[in-house]
């Protein structure tokens, strides 16, 4: 009995636990409530990006290097919108699958 009452104490002090939303709870409630922030911010991000390597582009003067540069911004930014894309609906298919209902509502 001592050693399970042991058991509890040390999992409560191991597990970190998070005031969020005024309520207490574990990495994944955090998460949850922070996905609702991930996924505009990247996409925020990911617009600026674009619209620096398009920037750069404009301004390259005709430098092969400089639009070497600014075509690898804008590859890379177009590739970080396809894993945004992907990330959005992998969370949407896993959420629905395992029918957490915090995060389906978080979008729906």
């Amino acid at each position: 009995m001592k050693l399970a009452q042991d058991l509890e104490e040390i999992q409560s002090k191991a597990l970190p636990q998070f005031e969020f939303s005024g309520e207490q709870g574990d990495i994944g409630n955090v998460v949850s409530s922070l996905i609702n922030y991930l996924f505009p911010l990247a996409g925020i991000l990911l617009l600026l990006y674009l619209i620096y390597g398009g920037f750069s582009l404009m301004t390259s003067g005709g430098d092969p290097k400089a639009v070497q540069g600014a075509k690898s911004k804008i590859t890379s930014a177009l590739i970080g919108f396809i894993i945004i894309f992907a990330a959005y609906w992998i969370v949407q298919i896993v959420a629905s699958i395992l029918g957490i209902e915090a995060i389906t509502n978080i979008f729906g």
